[in-house]
């Protein structure tokens, strides 16, 4: 295994300068290279983002995987053990995992997930400490959404019965802000259901981020739908610390679950975001009928942004939905998402999010010692949680600290 550092950034070739030039895409991936090369573009510069990260050569057809190691036979419970024991000496030495070892890490075999999922947690403790991070939400804008995802309960293709609601006064969102505060968050998210935010909304939603940093002085960040440079740039100017805008699902499986927009819509928006100084937070939601390998498609696919937060979404079908006769996800196929991530991303918030009290057994008590490091708590956009109390016993429970 290569001794190649931790990622970095160089200037890209001039052979590539000219491919770049001709192509309108943030993020393109080569074929056929030995690396993976996560190309970044933006207005004044062009960078390769180089780690030994190989990626699979994915296609719409979600059982093409090509480059992707599927013959798992090896792992036996001894071959699983030695692999996991090798991938954690490597994240502790400061290597990355390559595209083989993560697909394999994926694929070990039941008996082998207390393993993977106690490797994780000594990555998190070793990198992020013994701390959970705890955000709340508010959602602005609710319902009426124009865009198809056929999951999303605030969709207005769908009649799923919720109630609709725009912008509320700021004063509203400025006092729930300072309660999320006073309960013990860390951060506040502002989040609305549309398409992007009209010039008005997004100027609305400015006064309320100003309000809160005035009166409140707690983390903001947002997540608006799609950005433009400029929007980008204005939340950076007003402290916005992080954006969100999840990939939602593996590339392969996106036309079947949105059809009104485009995946690279989604990592164009990203790349305005990172190239406004905003940091990332981005992730997707398990258990919407992918494969076993389009979830590791998405695991693979966040590797490659680095973003500072993941964040991880459990179906709860909505009735009224496309989505709603979904049936649930097992929970070895949870462990191994939030397991394998940590691998890929050891110092990245990992963040349990919706589906965490109503699709799991106990919370996320065992994904916070098996590879997560951060809840949402008090809601989340259309459906109920655990009080931020509640969740405070759990992670004082496990050990922890909020």
């Amino acid at each position: 295994m290569s001794n190649k550092r931790r990622s970095e950034f160089v200037q890209v070739p001039a052979t590539v300068h000219e491919t770049l030039k001709s192509s309108k895409r943030h993020i393109i991936i080569i074929s056929g290279m030995n690396d993976m090369e996560s190309i970044i573009m933006s207005k004044n510069y062009h960078y390769i983002a180089k780690s030994r990260l190989k990626l699979p050569n994915f296609t719409n057809n979600c059982n093409d995987t090509t480059g992707v190691k599927t013959d798992v036979k090896h792992n036996d419970d001894d071959n699983a053990n030695a692999l996991i024991h090798r991938c954690l000496e490597d994240v502790f030495a400061g290597l990355d995992v390559s595209v083989e070892d993560a697909s394999s890490l994926f694929a070990v075999p039941d008996a082998s997930l207390a393993a993977l999922a106690d490797a994780a947690n000594q990555i998190t403790r070793d990198f992020n400490g013994d701390s959970v991070d705890v955000e709340q939400l508010a959602n602005i804008k609710k319902n009426a959404c124009s865009e198809d995802c056929t999951f999303c309960a605030q969709s207005a293709l769908f009649d799923t019965g919720i109630d609709t609601y725009s912008l509320p006064p700021a004063n509203e969102i400025i006092d729930a802000a300072r309660r999320a505060k006073n309960e013990g968050a860390d951060s506040y998210c502002l989040v609305a259901a549309w398409r992007g935010p009209s010039k008005k909304d997004f100027e609305d939603v400015c006064e309320i981020i100003l309000g809160i940093n005035e009166k409140v002085g707690i983390t903001i960040e947002c997540s608006l739908g799609f950005l433009t440079p400029d929007q980008a740039s204005r939340l950076k100017k007003l402290k916005v610390r992080r954006y969100n805008h999840n990939l939602e699902t593996a590339r392969s499986k996106f036309s079947e679950i949105c059809t009104t927009h485009t995946y690279q819509d989604r990592l164009d928006t990203l790349m305005i975001a990172r190239d406004a100084g905003l940091e990332l937070c981005t992730g997707g939601i398990i258990g919407l009928g992918e494969t076993h390998m389009q979830r590791l498609e998405l695991v693979l696919e966040l590797a490659c942004i680095r973003p500072e937060e993941v964040t991880i979404n459990i179906l709860m079908p909505v009735p009224g939905t496309p989505l709603e006769l979904q049936p649930k996800l097992p929970a070895s196929e949870i462990i191994r998402v939030f397991a394998v991530l940590r691998f890929l991303l050891p110092t990245s918030i990992i963040k349990i999010s919706a589906g965490r009290e109503q699709m799991l057994d106990d919370d996320g008590k065992s994904l916070l010692l098996g590879g997560a490091n951060g809840i949402i708590t008090g809601g989340y956009l259309t459906t109920p949680g655990n009080e931020s109390k509640q969740d405070k016993i759990l992670i004082k429970d496990i050990g922890l600290q909020a």
